[in-house]
């Protein structure tokens, strides 16, 4: 996130486009909505009316897949109208011709006959947001689970960036993590690609680490997660170490990751409950929660906080960094550490962002990176003199059709998202929760029901080129006609085995938003 947390409830207007906030981030989408009441305009752009659309001005209904269309229908717009910030474009950004060479085609008609939002929308939506100072965007999986993730993070930056939406206090560009410290495993290096801090792995890149861990690392960067299972399937990767994850039942074509898994010569799994992945596992390390164990997590507005143990660990379940650290020393490797304290302090020495913040700085409530130094009082918004390149980049991103459309055979188009009253498969365990919402309801147009005979409550069979499951559905205008949305929480539902495993090739993010699916009554 560009902004702080605490900003969103004083906008003028937020563009909130594939985020469902409400259930999937409901203490920022309680504040959307607080902000609403207090008079802000919110812009929502979502195939599925969610809560937040009775709140909005304006609710651009577009069709699944075509976000990159839409964004650059409202540069187009800003742009011809006279609304683009050109000093904020002269003095802090490039690249504007090579945008502009491909924002100019997708003219409002154009654009309307892609996304199904009429013109009159479109122009309303570029005249809010381009010309109100305190205006923010917010998205999150609905814009990164595409093949086209990445070109469409690239083009919300150049919407912010064409209005001078950005570098300023209630103005910039806010990605919402999913999960409570996704940013801070980012941030240490949980990617194949990076080190701590975001450094490239390359050549020339990995000696200050190297010294400081004595020890040889690769300049060439690791898997990720779809190179990972078809490696396995080729016979190329023998072994996986999983923590805290269930991809089982969490990654897209999951018949394809079942397959793997069952091909692996050694598994280890490592969680706090006996997950689906978990079983398949010849090794299970059981590691303890976040209220068994000290440390810290970094949320996602790059606020570092506190986390202190308030109870012990059952049975033999460890902190993950004890189990990591006896696990290298059994290797050969001795990792010696005596308390999360000491490997805080050698994150500030080879993080430069966190430098400056010490658990003392953190007792009151956190700090922001990038935070440099110890007198520094840490950062509520970024960019506001220069971007980390210098200028910002502006680029031309072209709109591209979904990996998978329908078909006379697969003729309606599957989404997936959150619930509020589950959260990924691990609140399976609350039995409370489980009794608000205790089996899938895939959400189901009444015109798609009525021409099925199937009606609220029933049993529907989904089927896709990668397999078929079972679930009841509900009978709602929410979605639009052709349109089924589904939660991916339960196991007696597992959505995960219909999603496409084709991905965004610069991420490899699976587009688990569209893929073709066949409806038929049980």
């Amino acid at each position: 996130m560009t902004n702080s947390v605490s900003e969103v409830g004083f906008y003028d207007v937020l563009l909130i486009i594939g985020s469902n906030a409400t259930e999937a981030h409901p203490i920022i989408g309680n504040k959307m909505k607080r902000a609403a009441c207090r008079g802000a305009r919110l812009i929502v752009a979502d195939p599925r009316q969610i809560e937040l659309s009775d709140y909005a001005e304006l609710w651009l209904q577009l069709r699944p897949g075509t976000d990159t269309a839409m964004v650059n229908g409202l540069i187009n717009i800003i742009v011809n109208e006279g609304w683009a910030d050109e000093g904020f474009i002269a003095e802090r950004c490039e690249g504007f011709d090579d945008m502009w060479a491909v924002a100019k085609k997708y003219t409002p008609a154009a654009v309307a006959e892609i996304t199904g939002v009429p013109e009159e929308k479109l122009y309303a939506a570029a005249e809010l947001y381009a010309n109100t100072r305190r205006a923010g965007i917010f998205y999150t999986l609905g814009i990164t689970e595409h093949t086209t993730g990445t070109a469409n993070v690239m083009n919300l930056a150049n919407l912010a960036m064409v209005t001078g939406h950005v570098g300023v206090e209630h103005a910039g560009v806010n990605p919402l993590r999913g999960q409570n410290n996704v940013q801070g495993a980012c941030d240490m290096g949980a990617l194949p690609n990076l080190l701590p801090g975001y450094v490239k792995v390359e050549e020339g890149n990995t000696g200050t680490f190297a010294r400081k861990w004595n020890a040889r690392l690769s300049d060439v960067a690791g898997l990720r997660i779809p190179e990972m299972f078809d490696m396995i399937l080729s016979g190329d990767l023998k072994g996986m170490y999983i923590m805290g994850e269930d991809p089982v039942l969490t990654d897209s074509d999951a018949n394809h990751v079942r397959k793997a898994i069952d091909a692996l010569e050694f598994l280890v799994v490592q969680d706090i409950f006996m997950s689906e992945t978990a079983r398949y596992a010849d090794m299970v390390l059981p590691a303890a929660c976040y209220a068994e164990k000290d440390g810290t997590f970094t949320n996602t507005e790059r606020r570092v906080q506190r986390v202190r143990k308030a109870v012990e660990a059952p049975g033999q379940a460890r902190p993950d960094w004890e189990i990591v650290c006896d696990l290298a020393g059994r290797m050969g490797y001795e990792m010696n550490y005596g308390s999360p304290e000491e490997v805080f302090d050698e994150i500030r020495s080879l993080t430069p962002s966190y430098a400056g913040i010490t658990y003392d700085r953190l007792d009151i409530a956190g700090l922001q990176w990038p935070c440099p130094d110890v007198d520094h009082p840490g950062t509520p918004y970024l960019h506001q003199k220069s971007f980390p390149r210098g200028r910002g980049l502006l680029q031309g991103i072209e709109h591209m059709e979904p990996a998978e459309l329908t078909s006379d055979e697969y003729p309606m188009l599957l989404s997936t998202g959150r619930r509020l009253y589950q959260y990924n498969v691990s609140t399976r365990k609350s039995g409370i929760l489980d009794g608000l919402l205790p089996h899938e309801l895939a959400e189901v147009n009444p015109a798609d029901a009525e021409r099925l005979g199937a009606g609220e409550g029933d049993e529907v069979s989904l089927s896709t080129r990668r397999g078929e499951i079972k679930t009841r559905i509900t009978v709602t205008d929410r979605v639009p006609p052709g349109i089924i949305f589904m939660s991916f929480h339960f196991l007696e539902s597992p959505v995960n085995e219909l999603t496409n495993s084709a991905y965004d090739p610069v991420a490899m993010t699976a587009e688990y938003k569209v893929c073709a699916v066949k409806m038929e009554k049980t």
